[in-house]
């Protein structure tokens, strides 16, 4: 490890013993997690280009950032209420990584719901979180341990506030559940490392939303780490929202258990972000699993969004489908890394996967590698990329039909996208990806019909 590395290593490390300093004496347990948190991250340091796997990202703007941890969670109600998703929900706030009360809506939570910041439940639950299975321990941090990746061992290192969600089996939410994460533009950059975990139990039902949004001019570092486990017949929809300022730097790690029977329904919609890196992993572990990934990534300006995936079937009669669209303008730069593993004696499966890209300027950029390891024979499975621009005759032909430039190449854009929105099931999130992609447009308009028209214009 070169000088130059190890101080940027060390700087973290220092943060963390002040830290620790100021927190005093901990647990035993999660000391323990700490320090092997930490002793990782040191071993391995921050990734670098010559890992395959961060191969087309650059992560010197973070190693190099001079990050501090925040102290408080004050912030305006006002500009949290015009940040925040006008949704009848319940929610749990948290500005730059510290939870906020105040901003959080906790009073109303159904039968057989438990939702409560990390740093609360490690008080009171702390043995249902890591003690409570012999052999493998709990589930906290047993999805995505410090071996996973060095940002995840720093996450460990870190780890004091987040949120667990728990429902019992039978239990169907009716209402969204909202995990926001306030991003807050202050005097010095700040760091947060929020932990997820999110346990539903035989036959429950719930839909998540995770929204990452701040104030205008923030230029702060997310590094998060989430474990889903979802038991027999469990059915979540996850949507994970980032609007984060484009000076943000954002890093994920997203770790889904799926057993028999199951649905994972993720959509990943990526519009904000100087920086963002996503993993996401799903292991389908038993039969008629079912796990659908749905993405769209839009970058302008010099943004630079990077998505690994990864699924793996490791049991038999399970299925995956996937489909990412990457919208890239100005200087952007995207990547996308889809996986799917089929395991030995993993027969009768499904597994599709798409990637397609819209580049809206010449000097936009995307790496796409979709993969498939198959070890077994009876199975269905599909992979596919494409990159383009936009139809200049379809732009034409709309031009010809009274609608100005930058309109007809705004609905065009949303009608590439809208494959993906359209299995979007909230008109509110619908609404601020349609927003960002094709800006303010005269009406609602309906995606299907975009998709049908633009196709009939390419045919022309």
């Amino acid at each position: 490890m070169s000088d130059a590395v190890h101080s940027d290593v060390q700087r973290f490390l220092d943060r963390l013993s002040e830290r620790s300093n100021a927190r005093g004496a901990e647990p035993t347990w999660i000391a323990a997690r700490r320090q092997a948190g930490a002793a990782r991250f040191e071993a391995l340091g921050f990734p670098h280009r010559r890992i395959e796997a961060w191969k087309y990202t650059d992560v010197r703007a973070i190693a190099r950032g001079d990050f501090h941890l925040a102290t408080d969670a004050d912030f305006s109600p006002a500009t949290a209420a015009s940040l925040t998703l006008p949704l009848e929900a319940h929610r749990l706030t948290f500005v730059d990584g510290i939870f906020a009360p105040a901003l959080s809506r906790l009073d109303e939570l159904p039968n057989g719901v438990q939702l409560l910041p990390l740093s609360r439940a490690l008080v009171e639950n702390h043995e249902a979180l890591v003690e409570n299975h012999e052999a493998v321990g709990g589930p906290l941090g047993r999805l995505t341990g410090v071996e996973f990746s060095a940002f995840a061992a720093l996450n460990t290192a870190f780890m004091e506030e987040g949120a667990v969600l728990r429902l019992a089996s039978g239990t169907i939410v009716e209402k969204p559940i909202i995990l926001q994460f306030l991003s807050r533009a202050g005097e010095a950059p700040v760091m947060s490392h929020p932990r997820i975990l999110l346990e539903a139990g035989s036959r429950s039902q719930a839909t998540v939303i995770e929204h990452h949004v701040g104030e205008e001019g923030a230029a702060n570092f997310t590094n998060l780490v989430e474990e889903v486990i979802l038991e027999r017949g469990a059915i979540l929809t996850h949507y994970k929202l980032q609007e984060a300022p484009l000076a943000d730097l954002h890093v994920a790690s997203i770790h889904v258990e799926q057993a028999r029977d199951s649905r994972y329904t993720s959509f990943n919609l990526n519009l904000g972000g100087g920086l963002v890196r996503n993993d996401l992993v799903a292991e389908l572990d038993g039969q008629g699993a079912e796990a659908n990934f749905n993405g769209l990534f839009y970058g302008q300006g010099r943004q630079h969004v990077d998505n690994h995936t990864l699924v793996n079937h490791n049991a038999p009669r399970t299925f995956s489908n996937e489909n990412y669209k990457g919208i890239l303008d100005d200087r952007a730069h995207g990547v996308f890394n889809g996986k799917v593993v089929v395991k030995r004696d993993s027969q009768q499966i499904e597994g599709y996967q798409s990637n397609a890209n819209l580049l809206l300027s010449d000097r936009a950029e995307i790496d796409t590698k979709p993969e498939l390891e198959i070890y077994a024979d009876d199975v269905k499975c599909s992979h596919g990329s494409t990159t383009g621009q936009l139809d200049e005759e379809a732009v034409f032909a709309l031009r010809c039909r009274g609608i100005d430039e930058q309109t007809a190449r705004g609905l065009l854009t949303l009608a590439f996208a809208g494959e993906v929105l359209e299995q979007v099931d909230l008109d509110v999130i619908a609404e601020r990806v349609e927003r960002a992609v094709a800006g303010k447009l005269p009406e609602r308009f309906n995606l299907t019909g975009l998709v049908e028209a633009a196709t009939a214009l390419n045919e022309e």
